[in-house]
């Protein structure tokens, strides 16, 4: 994630991404008539995007129930100590984490915030017990189960 500010976003830019986000399978035709340009300057202005890092990719949204993880938890994880050894020790290994589907750090009383989808309540209990409690950085846990769940807008500043 670049830590330098971004230049600010063109509002045609910005009309982009809303349509990305709402259809990212939308083809480029239709986004640049949409938009009131030619398909070969948005092909142009998508790949800036990508190349800049607004876009970051390109995801198909699965619901987990579908494909057998029918529970979907937040845990929040603080930690013992906040030394570099301890936040890379524990964060390292998040990605690789079986049913992770997104990692938050945060600040505040949490450290992290986990997104987990798993199968059933005893996997998400042997998740915690195995992978969080059992870890060395780990000091507390707290899962809240989630019962539903709405993508909202893109996040872009207004124009």
């Amino acid at each position: 994630m670049p830590k330098n500010p971004q230049p600010a976003l063109a509002p045609v830019d910005r009309a982009i991404l809303r349509l990305l986000v709402a259809d990212a399978r939308m083809p480029n035709n239709a986004i640049a008539e949409a938009v009131g340009i030619a398909p070969s300057t948005c092909l142009g202005r998508i790949r800036a995007l990508r190349e800049r890092g607004v876009i970051r990719g390109f995801h198909a949204e699965v619901d987990p129930a579908a494909t057998g993880l029918g529970i979907q938890a937040m845990i929040a994880v603080r930690l013992h100590a906040h030394t570099s050894e301890q936040i890379r020790s524990f964060a390292g290994g998040i990605p690789r984490l079986p049913g992770v589907v997104a990692a938050y750090h945060l600040a505040g009383a949490d450290d992290y915030l986990l997104h987990v989808a798993v199968a059933d309540t005893d996997a998400l209990r042997d998740f915690v017990l195995e992978h969080l409690t059992a870890h060395p950085a780990v000091q507390h846990t707290e899962t809240s189960l989630i019962f539903g769940h709405v993508r909202g807008a893109a996040p872009t500043a207004p124009d």
